[in-house]
């Protein structure tokens, strides 16, 4: 999607996506999609959120937490740095239990933005899904800088 944004100042074609100028963003308009798991909370229900948690420190989830977003309960993927909304009801409760949840699920699914840039701009080998999966890919190992097509390094760098 980012190599296909229109350079110096010009608009993007119609119907093409569009950033909103709210203070916020959110995965969906990040992506350009949304996930069966923010709909349905039966794919998420079985997640057992102390074996997820990457070397067993659950001190981390703490930090986690349903908040809203737009009016909607949302999460927020600190690796994307954008909320991810939560559309199916939850019971009273247990908000932040299913924040997490939701919040597991879409690590562990790969679906995080942040971690599909991990692909292209890792600068040094380290699992692609994180600690939420065992046996993900490593990404990062082979890292080289951007090179822009037809750009030359200044003789005084």
């Amino acid at each position: 999607m980012p190599d296909d944004l229109p350079r110096d100042g010009q608009q993007p074609p119609e119907g093409a996506p569009r950033l909103t100028t709210r203070i916020g963003i959110d995965t969906e308009e990040l992506t350009g999609r949304t996930f069966p798991y923010q709909f349905d909370r039966s794919l998420v229900d079985d997640i057992d959120l102390v074996a997820a948690t990457p070397g067993e420190d659950i001190n981390w989830l703490e930090d986690i937490h349903l908040m809203n977003e737009d009016g909607v309960p949302a999460v927020f993927d600190r690796y994307t740095n954008a909320f991810l909304k939560i559309h199916f009801e939850i019971p009273a409760g247990r908000e932040d239990e299913y924040a997490r949840k939701v919040l597991i699920k879409h690590l562990q699914e790969g679906n995080s933005y942040g971690i599909w840039l991990k692909r292209k701009h890792a600068k040094f080998g380290q699992p692609e899904l994180g600690p939420w999966r065992a046996g993900s890919a490593t990404v990062g190992e082979h890292w080289q800088p951007a090179v822009m097509a037809d750009w030359e390094r200044p003789e005084s760098h």
